[in-house]
């Protein structure tokens, strides 16, 4: 019997999303524009399970690349209607359109000249009557067995919020990694992070020049603590490095060879990145390679910073 109940309100909700299709037409399609063309930001605004969903879309907009927030219609006329700027569109939910506070919000912007939105299940309310523009989330009936609990309602405005988000990031030609520079946090954005985000720059990089003695370049790598150091030209591009290693493989062949110069004893061609690459492809070359610092080159190889495995795992990157 709960099993029927269950399956019922799922049906009954999937097809209020279903729904929401065919209510896609020239108002969607206003308010979209009206969002896109706005000089401020977009304001989010509903009562009781309303605006619950009207706080979840703001942050959905705002997460996506819509600089988007959520002002309760009940608090407004308390003092709060001072967030509400000149430039900033309104985005006002009421499934019956009869909701007196946010008739009163619209009226207010009216007043302000500030353009407004009505996303409502009767497109010939009040609250649509006071906007400028009525998206229409109308449905048959709510999944609640009485049919008076915001259910199915509610579930279509969500719905409608995240077709207007989405239409509205893609429009803007939102990508991965402006999310991730948005969401720097979480797994999601540790997953985009750049090499330059983490890249060691300035007078953290080890380098020396072609004619430095070895024991500068030993001295650098150690102040460095990286076990690596660059060897550029007069310009600042990259010629090779010297790692610990090479300096164990130079002293068991010809402790001699550290009286010459870092050009002479530099392994040329070194492993490198570009400033621009993502973080993991930098942990996957070092992984590759067996290394565990990479140099970042520019235009003409030109050295602009270091990089050691150390860094990318302190990110959380691997």
């Amino acid at each position: 019997m709960s099993l029927d109940a269950a399956r019922r309100v799922l049906e009954i909700e999937a097809d209020s999303v279903r729904r929401q299709i065919d209510n896609l037409g020239p108002g969607f399609v206003a308010a979209i524009e009206a969002i896109e063309t706005t000089r401020g930001r977009l304001c989010l605004t509903g009562i009781g399970k309303s605006g619950m969903i009207a706080e979840k879309i703001a942050a959905t907009l705002a997460s996506t690349g819509t600089p988007a927030y959520f002002l309760h219609a009940g608090e407004a006329s308390h003092g709060d209607l001072g967030m509400l700027m000149p430039g900033d569109v309104v985005l006002a939910l009421s499934y019956s359109g009869e909701t007196p506070e946010v008739v009163r919000l619209l009226e207010f912007a009216r007043r302000r000249e500030i353009k407004a939105i009505a996303m409502t299940g009767v497109p010939e309310s009040s609250v649509a009557r006071a906007a400028d523009i009525t998206i229409s989330v109308a449905i048959p009936k709510e999944a609640c067995p009485l049919n008076l609990a915001p259910t199915a309602s509610t579930t279509a405005m969500l719905a409608m919020g995240d077709a207007l988000a989405m239409s509205l990031s893609t429009q803007r030609g939102f990508r991965a990694e402006d999310f991730a520079l948005l969401h720097p946090a979480g797994s999601l954005g540790r997953r985009f992070l750049k090499v330059r985000d983490l890249m060691r720059t300035g007078d953290r990089v080890p380098a020396v020049g072609t004619a430095a003695p070895m024991t500068e370049a030993l001295h650098e790598m150690s102040r460095k603590l990286m076990g690596v150091t660059a060897v550029v030209d007069a310009s600042g591009g990259l010629e090779g490095v010297i790692s610990d290693g090479d300096l164990r493989r130079l002293l068991e062949r010809d402790p001699g060879e550290l009286r010459k110069t870092a050009g002479d004893c530099c392994r040329r061609e070194p492993r490198t990145i570009g400033a621009e690459e993502f973080a993991s492809a930098a942990l996957e070359a070092m992984r590759n390679s067996r290394i565990t610092s990479l140099f970042i080159v520019g235009p003409a190889r030109r050295l602009e910073g270091a990089l050691h495995m150390h860094d990318l795992l302190s990110a959380g990157i691997g």
